[in-house]
């Protein structure tokens, strides 16, 4: 029985109803007035539920999905203007005791290069990801209560904030690890962790059983219904996703957008970030033995429909994607993304990037400068911004200024600040020299004029050596 209050994964990712929703999306994909209806209610920006977006999924009409990209991008702007986040992922180890059939961490895989960062490490990989410029990290760890305790992790984090390195600080740690205990996510909670992220994988219970064959995370349940008990340990921040192509993908996106109507309705905030990664090729893995794959046209039709379909919510896309494709999909909907990145256990010491322990090939290998340079050529502002998690901006109290646009004089002053922090830091010189003209044209877009006096007087300091303002 399909009940969103649930706090049963089968209950609340339905079977049932997803396979209904996609009969319903297919006998109706050619209903013109009915996907009439559901862009006209995508355009009061309130979201649609999984049904409705199924329906536009599904739909093959050019102009209504033409009228769906140009309203994602619409959204898009009036929620997060030309801002777009950046940060990094850092990799703590690559020990894991499960059996994930499309991760080369599998504990089966003997000939993959096992490693675990001693605090030092983490220590030398932090000073490397500041001197790019970087102040929000995603961390990963394989699951291994062995190798990857909580205390492991928790020791990380303190490690990761404690560093500061000339102008450089790491002022925002977000956490992807294994699904885990109230009690560990409160430990997470209490070490002032950002956002919980877990993705998914797959929300089709039988095909995440095969595909996860042995370890903790074969447990469909207890994998699924870790957001409920990191939000019952006082985490508000949680970040869903899908590995697109282990499944089909009309059924993960209804499973995607019903895991977020269950979060809002159980627990009054649905997802602070949706990811929307694609399977790739890594070390054993072959991306051609799952054949669920999707092409770009489909997954900038899916990242487009997120965006309507929970327009309040961040969508992040990583360096698994190419620059052509996040160029496509950062106008449809995506609001961060990575930047320089390196998925291998210990790679931003190395001078030139190791593949021998990466999770997953990077398509987009530019450097942190070079992706500024390109976000800004295109009109975007990159903003190295973490000030609404450090003002307590979480959870529904986020999503209330966010739904009423207050959020608005927050995050362009802060955007711009802490661009000028990185071009005065760690920009190129003609990085640098675009930047500075962006600045001068964005300070025009700060809604309350005593905020751009503010945001001026700030810029101005910051110029002159001081770091660290926010609204």
């Amino acid at each position: 029985m399909y009940d969103p209050k649930s706090l049963k994964a089968e209950e609340f990712i339905s079977h049932e109803e997803i396979l209904e929703t996609l009969d319903y999306a297919e006998k109706n994909k050619a209903n013109a007035e009915l996907i009439d209806q559901i862009i006209a209610k995508a355009r009061l920006a309130k979201g649609l539920t999984h049904r409705e977006a199924s329906v536009l999924l599904a739909c093959d009409i050019p102009e209504k999905i033409q009228e769906v990209y140009d309203l994602a991008e619409q959204i898009k702007k009036d929620f997060y203007g030309s801002r777009i986040v950046m940060f990094a992922p850092l990799y703590l180890s690559n020990y894991c005791v499960n059996g994930c059939t499309y991760c080369p961490y599998h504990l089966k895989n003997k000939h993959i290069a096992r490693k675990k960062l001693t605090l030092d490490e983490v220590e030398k990989e932090v000073i490397a990801l500041q001197d790019m410029g970087h102040k929000r990290l995603a961390i990963e760890a394989g699951e291994d209560p062995v190798n990857n305790p909580i205390e492991y992790i928790l020791d990380c984090v303190k490690t990761i904030y404690s560093i500061k390195h000339k102008n450089g600080a790491i002022r925002r740690v977000n956490i992807n690890i294994a699904a885990t205990t109230v009690e560990n996510y409160r430990k997470l909670k209490e070490a002032e962790i950002g956002t919980y992220i877990l993705f998914q994988e797959t929300y089709h219970k039988e095909s995440y059983e095969k595909l996860h064959p042995t370890g903790p995370k074969h447990n469909y349940s207890y994998h699924t219904e870790a957001m409920d008990r990191a939000m019952e340990g006082g985490i508000d921040d949680v970040g869903l996703g899908v590995l697109f192509g282990l499944e089909l993908y009309q059924y993960e996106f209804a499973g995607l957008l019903m895991h977020a109507e269950h979060l809002e309705a159980v627990h009054g905030v649905g997802p602070h970030t949706i990811s929307v990664p694609r399977i790739k090729k890594a070390d054993d893995i072959d991306p051609g033995a799952f054949d669920n794959g999707i092409d770009d046209e489909i997954f900038a039709k899916i990242c487009a429909l997120i965006r309507i379909s929970v327009p309040y919510t961040g969508m992040i896309i990583s360096t698994r994607e190419s620059q052509k494709v996040r160029e496509k999909v950062i106008r449809l909907g995506v609001s961060q993304i990575s930047g320089g990145s390196r998925t291998s256990v210990g790679g931003y010491q190395e001078d030139i990037r190791p593949t021998d322990t990466e999770q997953f090939d990077v398509s987009d290998q530019r450097s942190l400068d070079e992706v500024v340079h390109w976000l800004m050529d295109m009109g975007y502002i990159p903003s190295f911004c973490t000030a609404c998690y450090r003002e307590g901006r979480t959870g529904d109290r986020f999503m209330s200024l966010c739904k009423s646009g207050q959020i608005q004089n927050c995050c362009q002053p802060n955007a711009l600040m802490t661009l000028k922090e990185y071009l005065m830091d760690y920009a190129s010189e003609d990085t640098k020299k675009v930047g500075e003209a962006l600045i001068a044209a964005e300070l025009n877009h700060i809604p309350k004029e005593k905020v751009r006096s503010i945001c001026e007087d700030h810029l101005q300091k910051i110029e002159n050596g001081i770091r660290d303002f926010r609204f």
